[in-house]
């Protein structure tokens, strides 16, 4: 497919990372016209700009309001592409990565393309750890979803099985389209919900009638925690946002299937789950499921948290740009 894309890298103090991701993306292998934003989340520190300085190609924007959806939505609202991309400081793309991306973009009913994301080393013991969890990779068989699939789920619909944003495209359209929008900045890391910003804009996308392809061809690798207290924090942040989401849909959308999940398929996994461990069937400690069954319960204070810092500090501006393609219909 051809199109003008633009790549937002949101980054929070971690240079290394950033450089060895820019150097792959600035090789990208394509026919396309690109603009690649880093979008700086903690600008006081001053250790981006000296990497960003050294790829004149890329452009860099600062959001001082610190979480992953304020940053992200930052470098929405300054791209200029049909096709925006989302992907992470610690992401490492092979040099076909953008354009198997883009591919199911042919059709236009797609909305989002979403690709495998795979782990770059497994060396540490928190690294396996975090696959046994169940990792950020969704396997190696595409998925289409679309507005049917959303309406035929008979509990929460698990927008979390079709990928993250590590690895996702939007058809530009959809952030100023009215059923959709920007990204809900309430939800997502370095908020107190923890996580849920990518797996709530996918919920909107279907809700609002559009499809979603999940494509494994499209991979990228992601530098996974290498030590314990940091993959302990990662699974704690996921757990509370899990909750979050699923309140998100239940209190903003009145979609009362989030409470199957909450109250019925969330305690019967973690039962499921420390059952296997006890019978010597995973290697998945039971600390780590205390800890899930923590992050859970303190998911509905930490969405109000969040929900009060983002009344504090605002919501980004609504998408205004002119150029912008025409919305789904």
């Amino acid at each position: 497919m051809n199109a003008s894309v633009s790549i937002v890298v949101a980054t929070f103090d971690r240079p290394a990372d950033l450089r060895e991701c820019l150097t792959h993306l600035v090789a990208q292998q394509t026919r396309n016209d690109v603009e690649i934003i880093v979008v700086d989340n903690h600008p006081d520190s001053s250790l981006t700009p000296p990497v960003v300085a050294d790829f004149p190609e890329v452009k860099l924007v600062t959001e001082p309001r610190r979480g992953l959806a304020y940053a992200r939505n930052r470098g929405f609202l300054a791209s200029h592409g049909e096709i925006v991309i989302a992907t992470d400081d610690d992401v490492i793309a092979p040099a076909d990565w953008l354009e198997k991306l883009l591919a199911p973009f042919a059709n236009p009913d797609v909305m989002i393309v979403t690709g495998n994301v795979l782990p770059w080393r497994l060396e540490t013991k928190a690294q396996r750890l975090f696959e046994t969890y169940g990792g950020l990779g969704r396997g190696n068989k595409k998925k289409i979803v679309n507005g049917d699939w959303f309406r035929q789920c008979n509990t929460a619909v698990p927008t979390w099985s079709l990928g993250a944003t590590a690895n996702a495209s939007f058809r530009a359209s959809i952030f100023h389209h009215p059923q959709i929008g920007l990204m809900d900045e309430a939800l997502g890391p370095g908020m107190p919900s923890g996580v849920g910003e990518d797996t709530y804009i996918f919920y909107k996308v279907l809700q609002a009638g559009c499809s979603i392809v999940y494509e494994p061809e499209a991979w990228v690798w992601h530098k996974h925690r290498h030590d314990m207290p940091a993959l302990r924090r990662q699974i704690f942040n996921y757990s509370k946002g899990h909750v979050a989401y699923h309140l998100t849909t239940l209190l903003r959308d009145g979609d009362w299937r989030a409470l199957i999940n909450l109250a019925v398929l969330l305690p019967a996994t973690h039962f499921r789950r420390a059952l296997k461990r006890l019978l010597g069937r995973s290697e998945y400690p039971l600390s780590f499921i205390l800890l899930e069954a923590a992050g859970n319960l303190i998911g509905p204070w930490a969405l109000w948290k969040s929900r009060q810092r983002v009344r504090r500090e605002g919501r980004s501006e609504t998408w205004k740009r002119h150029d912008a393609p025409e919305a789904p219909k």
